[in-house]
């Protein structure tokens, strides 16, 4: 059986698909066509080969508007880069809308008229305490429509979190000798904040009534940071027609349900954009018109169990640095001013009873939250 197992891992060669390989550069359109009063949001971007270094690609100077059944034309105007936007449209229910998309190559992109859907209000979003690979936090959000006329849903999040460092630094140094640091030079609390990656869908279409209840939208592990002190997430609310929702079904499982044997095969994704000067051109996306209704909500340390800890992304010390060394007589704290701040950040004063006779110091790292968010507190926080 040994003989047997070294002759195949001998005889395996490696395989790149041709899909793979491929140059194609196929046009990505991700947004919503919002019929409310907040604003339209449509990102546009090419796709690049998986052992390419540009991580995204965006499709700048194109023309885009939403056009109605009737004629109508609304522009988007380019904010950044591949990202299109217009004010509430404030669209009429009763019509059909889609997109159009000129790129400066002269190519024109167009959807399919779609209907509005009317996104019901988020009834509630919470958590509870799980163990999915790991103990953590499951957070869930609850959903109905009384007319039973959405059945098919989809969310998207924003996370935003209070954190700090594994050492609160209340001394800073100006290369020249070491003072206290100001209100505006603390450096323990910082916010991190991340968008979505996961595609998050609910369907009541089996059901009698339209009910969603306690559908998961993201997990915590009871050792990340975003929960460590305060922790917030904003939920946006989709309502999808039927080939939406079946679209968004399809992509999730190509992108987040594969790797295994038991799993579904890859399928041909077919969204509702084409390209009028190349039908075969495939188009990523799926344009649908919808209000959106959005939620946020805070979890605080707590509402936690208090034995859970944050596990610290750096493995932290500190270091004494005397005026008067005992072992050499050396003056420490001068010889290493030249290493602050790129390398060593002092924490506090070093006591021997009252006396001052040094400073502790640690790599920035365990020192400075800014590596990893910013201080500047959002202007929603509370």
């Amino acid at each position: 059986m040994l003989l047997i197992a070294i002759i195949f891992a001998g005889c395996k060669k490696p395989y790149d698909p041709p899909a793979v390989g491929a140059t194609n550069n196929y046009l990505v359109v991700e947004g919503v066509i919002n019929s409310g009063s907040d604003s339209t949001i449509i990102k546009l971007s090419r796709t690049v080969k998986l052992s390419s270094n540009v991580i995204i690609n965006p499709e700048q100077n194109a023309i885009v508007t939403v056009e109605s059944d009737q004629n109508g034309v609304y522009p988007l105007a380019e904010t950044a880069r591949g990202c299109y936007t217009a004010a509430g449209l404030n669209l009429d229910n009763t019509r059909n809308y889609r997109l159009r998309i000129k790129t400066v190559s002269n190519q024109q992109y167009l959807s399919d008229f779609v209907p509005v859907k009317v996104t019901p209000p988020i009834d509630s979003i919470g958590f509870k305490v799980v163990n999915i690979g790991g103990t953590g936090i499951q957070i869930y959000a609850n959903a109905h429509d009384p007319n039973n006329n959405t059945r098919y849903y989809r969310w998207d999040y924003d996370e935003t979190w209070q954190f700090h460092s594994f050492y609160e630094s209340q001394r800073v140094s100006n290369g020249r000798q070491i003072g206290q640091r100001t209100p505006a030079q603390m450096i323990y609390y910082c916010f991190g904040n991340t968008v979505s990656s996961n595609i998050v869908l609910g369907s009541s279409a089996k059901l009698k009534q339209d009910i969603i209840y306690q559908t998961p939208i993201t997990t915590i592990a009871s050792t990340s940071e975003k929960i460590e002190t305060k922790y917030s997430i904003l939920l946006r609310q989709y309502a999808l027609t039927g080939e939406a929702f079946t679209f968004w079904q399809n992509l999730k499982n190509n992108t987040e349900q594969l790797g295994s044997i038991f799993d579904a095969q890859p399928s041909q994704i077919n969204g509702n954009i084409h390209n009028l000067n190349n039908a075969a051109e495939p188009v990523i996306g799926y344009i649908s018109v919808c209000t959106v209704q959005t939620k946020r909500v805070y979890i605080t340390k707590d509402q936690l169990p208090p034995s859970w800890d944050t596990l610290y992304p750096y493995t932290c010390k500190q270091d004494s640095n005397y005026y008067y060394n005992p072992r050499n007589g050396e003056n420490d704290v001068l010889l290493n001013l030249w290493r602050i701040p790129n390398d060593d950040i002092p924490t506090n004063q070093l006591f021997n009873g009252n006396d001052s006779i040094g400073y502790f110091s640690s790599t920035i790292g365990c020192v400075d939250c800014r590596l990893r968010g910013t201080t500047q507190q959002p202007a929603f926080w509370r």
